[in-house]
């Protein structure tokens, strides 16, 4: 009906979740919560840049690290509050540039890609743009009914703070091995220009959504996430370097699960990559 607003999602707009009810109006009080802990994210990120600069590259790290860990709480904690808004949704998007993409990119440049400035600078901005339009496309889509990725429980692309946490991979790798030649800008900008592709590619990737685990296998995942979390603690950047070639390996299955779906849909008709309306998707 005219004069309706289209439903929207308020903080954090998670790729993997369908609207919640229309929002609009002015910031609720019970909102602040949320959005501030969105504010704590995003001075977080940016804090790591103020650590890279000063030489600080574990730190800078963690505070990316950081951001993440709040860019994920403060989507359930509105939810739980009931307090989504588009202001937040908003900030939210803005905090995740600032944090995911352009930190990043500045913290990759300080650390090697400064060697060679003209050409390390543009494998940089490569990336912050790149991050900036995954958000951009994420936003513009938050209406649309024909999203088959979304409809089989698939990501597109790789979301921003994990593609922060990939790009990052070469320096968890020297800070835990000490490995030097990670440092050349020849490894570093490659690297982190493939994955500024894959960020806004529209390959399938998977979400938190898809991924559930059988019954008589749960005891064994607290027990695995258990052990994850005392293996951060212990050593940091080997596990967060295992856990990145670890979301790298399951891409593939990503990819292959997503075909099978799309042909097993295919074969038996529109229903579960169709859009709200009934429609099958084109991509």
């Amino acid at each position: 009906m005219s004069g309706q607003q289209p439903e929207r999602m308020g903080p954090k707009a998670d790729e993997d979740e369908k609207p919640i009810g229309p929002q609009g109006g002015g910031l609720r009080l019970r909102a602040v919560l949320p959005n501030a802990i969105t504010a704590a994210a995003l001075c977080s990120g940016l804090t790591g840049i103020r650590f890279a600069i000063t030489g600080d590259w574990r730190e800078a790290l963690l505070a990316i690290v950081l951001a993440g860990v709040l860019d994920g709480m403060d989507g359930r904690v509105a939810r739980m509050l009931k307090a989504q808004s588009r202001f937040g949704a908003e900030l939210d998007s803005l905090a995740d540039s600032l944090s995911f993409g352009m930190a990043p990119a500045i913290i990759l440049y300080l650390w090697s890609l400064q060697a060679v400035p003209n050409l390390g600078w543009f494998a940089s901005l490569a990336f912050a743009v790149a991050c900036a339009l995954r958000l951009a496309r994420f936003n513009a889509q938050i209406d649309v009914d024909h999203q088959p990725h979304k409809s089989a429980g698939f990501l597109t692309g790789i979301p921003a703070p994990v593609g922060a946490g990939l790009a990052f991979l070469p320096i968890y790798l020297w800070l835990a091995g000490g490995w030097e030649w990670l440092r050349d800008p020849w490894v570093a900008g490659p690297w982190m220009t493939v994955i500024a592709f894959f960020m806004i590619s529209n390959t399938a990737t998977l979400s938190w959504m898809s991924i559930r685990p059988r019954r008589n296998v749960r005891l064994e995942l607290i027990l695995f996430v258990g052990i994850l979390f005392a293996a951060l603690l212990v050593e940091p950047w080997w596990t967060l370097a295992v856990i990145s070639v670890g979301y790298l390996a399951l891409m593939p299955y990503a990819w292959l699960k997503y075909a099978r779906i799309k042909r097993q849909t295919s074969a038996k008709g529109p229903t579960r990559l169709a859009g709200s309306d009934g429609t099958t998707p084109d991509e």
